[in-house]
């Protein structure tokens, strides 16, 4: 039986959400942000009907060197405290089930697209807040691999990679959902500034050009136009998306490519972090293919 991509998403992991409801509201003039109800919606809606047997996240904040690292794990449990945020996202349990023959399957395919990529399964590697943010709201009981994203890598090698995890999946015979874990535009205000863009209004967003190309980007992702998104690469870099963009380019890249049609449906509105942009956007398997 061949394995198949049965749905992929753009996923904000921002620290915001492992906040508790007081805090956030409190952050955000007395609203809930609409993240934390995305992520229930995604679950209910979507996962739960989809059934996926494994769970890829595309990790922007794991960032590698001269390779692509998969974790090939048979499980990876215990407590995460995150360096950056110590306050908010501490001693947060996690406990995945991992996949150690789709892992080693996907390193081997993007090894053969000429991108090096190892599998790597040391009890000891760590695990990064883009991965266990999401498993907090999402994860139940599914096969989780985490991806790194190559700092040193372009457009065309994160492209690659996607294509890499989708032969492996084919020949997996499993059933797959793909979570691009980051935001779109992502460049913070000044420290002492900080605490003057808290809200999730998008007039906090860090420039008006930078929500402008978010919005661009959300309207072709409505539209299924992935073409433009990738075609138009190096003018939104200016705008410094999160890890370059990585984690939705090895996306599509799974999904086709520029020749992906998948239309992108917002499970949250498009909000401001302290300048960055967050919002999670959802593409269904067309009944015709990705691509």
């Amino acid at each position: 039986m061949m394995g198949e991509i049965v749905g992929a998403g753009l996923i904000s992991h921002v620290p915001t959400i492992m906040l508790s409801k007081e805090i956030r509201y409190e952050l955000n003039e007395g609203k809930e942000i609409s993240l934390v109800p995305g992520f229930h919606r995604i679950r209910k809606e979507v996962l739960d009907v989809l059934k996926p047997d494994v769970v890829i996240v595309l990790d922007t904040h794991w960032g590698t060197l001269v390779e692509y690292v998969v974790t090939s794990h048979a499980r990876r449990a215990g407590k995460y405290t995150s360096e950056e945020l110590p306050r908010g996202m501490c001693q947060v349990p996690y406990d995945l089930k991992g996949d150690p023959d789709l892992a080693n399957a996907m390193a081997e395919e993007v090894n053969k697209e000429g991108v090096r990529c190892s599998a790597i399964d040391d009890p000891y590697l760590p695990i990064h807040y883009p991965t266990t943010n999401l498993a907090h709201y999402l994860e139940q009981g599914e096969a989780w691999i985490s991806v790194s994203c190559a700092m040193t890598a372009g457009a065309e090698e994160n492209l690659a990679v996607g294509r890499g995890i989708a032969n492996a999946i084919a020949k997996s015979g499993k059933k797959v959902v793909i979570l691009a874990s980051g935001s779109m535009s992502h460049t913070f205000y000044p420290f002492n500034e900080l605490h003057l863009h808290e809200s999730s209004d998008p007039k906090h967003i860090f420039s008006d050009g930078a929500r402008e190309a978010d919005y661009e980007r959300l309207a072709w992702f409505k539209q299924g136009d992935h073409a433009s998104v990738i075609n138009n690469m190096d003018d939104y870099y200016q705008y410094k998306p999160e890890g370059r963009f990585a984690h939705y380019l090895m996306m599509v890249g799974a999904l086709g490519s520029d020749k992906c049609k998948a239309i992108g449906r917002q499970f949250s509105d498009y909000e401001n972090s302290v300048g960055t942009s967050q919002v999670h956007v959802w593409f269904d398997r067309p009944e015709d293919g990705w691509s």
